[in-house]
């Protein structure tokens, strides 16, 4: 039955998409097929960094080379990069994805812009 072997393994995926998404608490790395079928994720939480921490250069590299490695040994060769918020994690994460060995077709800023949209909430007064 070829039911019994698992799922992650027996896809092979030669194109994909890699989410940044950079906030200043934490940085998310999530992988996913050309459809929008997530392969692979990982955010700088999973990889052991807690509080301040987070939001840090350092931890939105280890994510990204944890989210990659796994759909690496899934034979991606091909990715398009979609980086989004305003975090301190864009760069280094960006870094980390081209030392990989995968080859990046396009890399794009996907950050919301109010075309002023909203009320922004009062400043804070500590």
């Amino acid at each position: 039955n070829g039911r019994i072997s698992s799922r992650k393994s027996a896809r092979k995926i030669p194109k994909g998409v890699i989410h940044v998404q950079a906030s200043f608490n934490n940085t998310i790395v999530t992988v996913t097929d050309v459809r929008g079928r997530v392969v692979s994720w990982a955010s700088a939480g999973t990889c052991g960094f807690r509080g301040t921490k987070r939001g840090t250069p350092f931890a939105a590299q280890t994510a990204a080379g944890n989210a990659i490695r796994t759909v690496v040994e899934q034979g991606m060769q091909r990715a398009e990069v979609m980086i989004k918020g305003p975090g301190l994690g864009r760069d280094a994460a960006l870094r980390a994805i081209r030392r990989s060995g995968i080859l990046l077709s396009f890399v794009r800023d996907v950050t919301p812009m109010p075309h002023n949209g909203c009320r922004p909430p009062k400043k804070r007064r500590v």
